[in-house]
């Protein structure tokens, strides 16, 4: 009897094998994947169904090309565990001021400060509907628009946009770019302003990267983001807000805890 016959499309069934095999191990983390000559003589077919194949798997962000480099397996991260007491890493630095410099993006990726950098472009903006209803102010209201790209061992893991009031923070060393980054983040810096944070409400979603997300996380269009709405308040008066804090899906994991 014969077998039965396999109607997946043969680029598909190429993209199968390659995934099975970066999953498994047998192609690890930064090794190159077969030639595009290679595979077409292992699977006798054209070049271009050798390219969907390819184009599949980099839309999975499972590999990266580049040209002339031929394509690699991408690194593996380990998942990151957003924690509910992962602000508690900013009071410490702001309450206790230890010797070891730290932040809630450092904890989440166990990384020591060394290995922590980041990209930064600031600019004055005018608050828009959405950051007037966030921070409680009027439309147009001056702020300090902060846009960040957090690094770790110079990986892009994070990007943050983050909103100030310039009213509080314009001519003081917290609008200053060269002071990022900052040990204790929002909330140490805005101590230093005599404004102490002692609550954040985030708004968690998915959704798919944009072309600019996923070209500087690194990651394929076909991986979700985590997108975080962040807003911090002192004494119920909102004092800054994060629209978006944006994450690479495959590197998240929310871990909380519900007391009855």
């Amino acid at each position: 009897m014969a077998p039965p016959r396999d109607d997946t499309p043969r680029y598909r069934q190429i993209a199968d094998e390659l995934r099975a095999r970066i999953t498994s191990g047998a192609l690890p983390a930064g090794a190159p994947l077969p030639t595009e000559v290679e595979l077409m003589q292992q699977w006798s077919v054209a070049r271009g169904t050798v390219r969907e194949a390819i184009a599949l798997l980099r839309a999975e962000g499972l590999i990266t090309t580049a040209r002339h480099r031929g394509s690699h397996v991408r690194p593996r991260w380990p998942v990151r565990r957003l924690g509910m007491d992962r602000y508690k890493t900013e009071t410490r630095q702001r309450d206790e001021q230890p010797a070891e410099k730290a932040t809630s993006f450092t904890k989440d990726q166990g990384i020591d400060w060394s290995a922590y950098t980041m990209d930064k472009d600031f600019a004055e903006v005018p608050a828009d509907p959405t950051l007037a209803r966030l921070l409680e102010v009027a439309e147009g209201e001056p702020l300090l628009r902060r846009h960040f790209v957090f690094r770790s061992h110079g990986v892009p893991q994070q990007i943050s946009i983050s909103y100030l009031l310039l009213a509080m923070v314009g001519g003081t060393p917290v609008a200053d770019p060269d002071n990022e980054p900052w040990p204790g983040g929002n909330i140490a810096q805005l101590a230093t302003l005599g404004v102490n944070v002692d609550q954040v409400r985030e708004q968690v979603r998915t959704r798919m990267p944009t072309p600019d997300e996923a070209k500087t996380l690194g990651i394929g269009d076909s991986v979700p983001v985590l997108t975080i709405t962040r807003t911090m308040l002192a004494t119920g008066r909102p004092v800054e807000a994060a629209v978006d804090i944006v994450l690479p899906g495959d590197r998240v994991e929310l871990d909380y805890v519900i007391d009855l």
